[in-house]
């Protein structure tokens, strides 16, 4: 079989419109209801993806790979999930890529953690902290079921008492006090490494950006992100009426050798 094709096992997904799609596993014998009938799971069995496959009511749906995105944005949830447009621009600002470490807290339903073991594999690591177990226990099983978990550690800790990875490439927190963790961020940080946050107030972006200067860290960053989607039909396009706003602010900045501020001797001085 190839791996274009839908064998026992596979996660697809059923699309049938942009609003109506679902990320099913596929297990002979077994029937997947929707409101526009069931859909018999062997009937995928053998069947390429970008096919088609019919309910007993006759409805049409595309079998689709499923995407990060889709895993991403069909986990089962414990915690609010961080949006694609946010996730996007962590993964751009940490840097990561295949062969990174990073350390992720804290880790809640697993959205990101999925999306960084995605990007890290198939030679790096996420060591993802947080303090609940039961968090990481759901986290694990999204995990799982993105065939991603071999690529991470999922540990209960706080990450405001320590950190144990040195030398690691990115530090990304989603807490709700990450400035009391910049120190220990700094610690595990190698030379030139990269501390990402998500926050969602301004109150907490200060304090963040307070610690990271403290700690003598350069780059700093704070940014913003919207994402509007726009309606596109002959003779309507235009932008939809409702868009995702403000969701959360997300700070950069990187580690310098030494972990002090930089003095005002150091800074350039005019002519």
């Amino acid at each position: 079989m190839s791996g274009n094709e839908v064998g026992e096992g596979s996660d697809v997904l059923l699309y049938l419109d942009a609003r109506r799609n679902y990320l099913v596993r596929v297990r002979r014998g077994e029937r997947f209801h929707t409101h526009r009938g069931f859909i018999l799971l062997d009937d995928l069995l053998g069947k390429s993806f970008g096919e088609a496959v019919l309910s007993n009511l006759g409805h049409r749906f595309i079998i689709l790979k499923p995407t990060v995105y889709d895993y991403v944005m069909k986990s089962v949830r414990s915690t609010q999930i961080l949006y694609p447009k946010d996730i996007g621009l962590i993964l751009v600002y940490s840097a990561v890529g295949p062969g990174s470490r990073v350390v992720e807290a804290g880790t809640g339903s697993g959205a990101l953690t999925t999306a960084l073991a995605s990007f890290v594999r198939p030679r790096g690591r996420v060591y993802s902290y947080d303090i609940r177990p039961e968090f990481q226990r759901r986290a694990a099983s999204n995990l799982e079921r993105a065939g991603l978990l071999g690529f991470v550690d999922l540990k209960v800790g706080d990450v405001s008492q320590g950190i144990e990875e040195q030398d690691v490439d990115a530090v990304v927190l989603d807490l709700a006090t990450p400035w009391a963790v910049v120190p220990r961020a700094r610690e595990a940080l190698k030379g030139g490494g990269i501390l990402v946050s998500f926050s969602p107030t301004i109150e907490q972006v200060v304090k963040t950006v307070s610690a990271l200067e403290e700690e003598g860290f350069v780059d700093i960053e704070t940014v913003e992100s919207f994402l509007r989607r726009v309606k596109v039909k002959a003779g309507e396009t235009r932008p939809e009426a409702l868009m995702v706003g403000h969701t959360g602010y997300i700070t950069r900045g990187r580690k310098t050798e030494g972990g002090t501020r930089p003095s005002q001797s150091a800074q350039p001085t005019s002519s």
